[in-house]
């Protein structure tokens, strides 16, 4: 396919040490050798490459006739147990999960069972029930990817959506197939993560508690108060943040004038706190509010909620699955919005 760079074994025989090569087929020209190609890289303007084109050619290798794939296990960076998910990984597993599934092709994948726990894990799968080892996404290097070619010797194994940073890696010459993104040739191709199939983007939550106000004595239940509600919250499809009211001019997470701070609260769907000025600030800036005295009876979270005519606001007895869940739908429902608009406007 013109422009995809593969890089994998020459010899024939995949359980065959082979000779690693770059093939690559030029836009414009046909093959090449890697100097004629670098020479090309500054005079001419590579086409356009697109997501669809890496994708179409890794079905292309999928469904190669004289090794169609009769089951594929997926795997990346995600699948290891001492390894990373990031977001990007876990779109491009996507990506390809969306075009082997559209293609009829049988899959399974691979998760960090620290991740994902009851998942199918790298050392759940059995090896004899796959064909293929898909690899998908970040750089093709180290031992963990090196002991995928051990363990998956009797697959064929391809990598896509990778980046290549040393060709002669081992990591690199155990797959029969590297479709890239980058490395081992002047065009790179865009990410697998671009165009991944994507659900509703869930509300965007800023969080601000506190665990102090040692003032309350006996009265004090911020310890008990904080763990239910970041359980709850972890419970909840929400993109969290943390918006601690604390200002720090020395520490570039952490907004260090109220005016930074604002910013980011007014740019939240909801505020979920513990702290007065969690509450006052977020309705300032117009940003709903569940608020939450960590003291029991109620303080000045409670008299400041009551103040503002704020209605969104629990007891410390009263952190419950139940109640928290009632007032978050209300606070990201049209009328929780108005209402917090309306608080703002009021104080003007």
């Amino acid at each position: 396919m013109p422009g995809v760079v593969l890089i994998g074994r020459t010899c024939g025989n995949r359980d065959l040490p082979g000779r690693l090569s770059v093939a690559t087929t030029c836009p414009w020209h046909g093959a090449e050798d890697r100097g004629t190609r670098a020479a090309r890289t500054h005079t001419r303007k590579p086409r356009t490459i697109t997501v669809t084109d890496l994708t179409s050619q890794l079905l292309a290798e999928l469904r190669s006739p004289s090794e169609p794939a009769r089951r594929t296990l997926v795997t990346g960076w995600f699948s290891f147990l001492d390894g990373e998910v990031t977001a990007g990984d876990a779109l491009a597993c996507r990506r390809v999960e969306a075009a082997l599934g559209a293609a009829g092709l049988a899959y399974d994948t691979a998760w960090s069972p620290v991740f994902a726990p009851g998942a199918l894990s790298l050392a759940d799968a059995d090896p004899s029930a796959y064909d293929v080892l898909l690899f998908v996404c970040g750089p093709i290097h180290g031992e963990q990817v090196e002991r995928l070619h051990s363990r998956f010797s009797g697959c064929r194994r391809i990598a896509a959506g990778v980046s290549v940073v040393d060709p002669a890696d081992p990591a690199v010459t155990g797959f029969h197939t590297v479709v890239a993104r980058d490395g081992g040739d002047p065009w790179p191709r865009p990410d697998l993560a671009l165009t991944a199939p994507l659900g509703p983007l869930p509300p965007v939550a800023g969080v601000a508690l506190t665990f102090g106000q040692g003032e309350y004595g006996a009265g004090r239940r911020h310890e008990a108060v904080g763990e239910a509600l970041t359980r709850w919250l972890g419970r909840q499809d929400c993109a969290r943040v943390d918006a601690d009211t604390r200002l720090d001019s020395g520490d570039w997470r952490r907004p260090a004038t109220a005016e930074q701070y604002l910013a980011l609260v007014s740019r939240l769907d909801i505020v979920v706190t513990t702290r007065l000025h969690g509450l006052v600030l977020a309705l300032r800036a117009g940003t709903p509010v569940l608020a939450v005295d960590p003291v029991e009876g109620g303080a000045k979270v409670t008299a400041q909620a009551r103040a503002l005519g704020w209605p969104a606001l629990l007891g410390a007895g009263e952190v419950d699955d139940a109640h928290l869940d009632r007032w978050w739908r209300w606070c990201l429902s049209p009328d929780g919005r108005e209402a917090a608009r309306s608080a703002a406007r009021e104080e003007r």
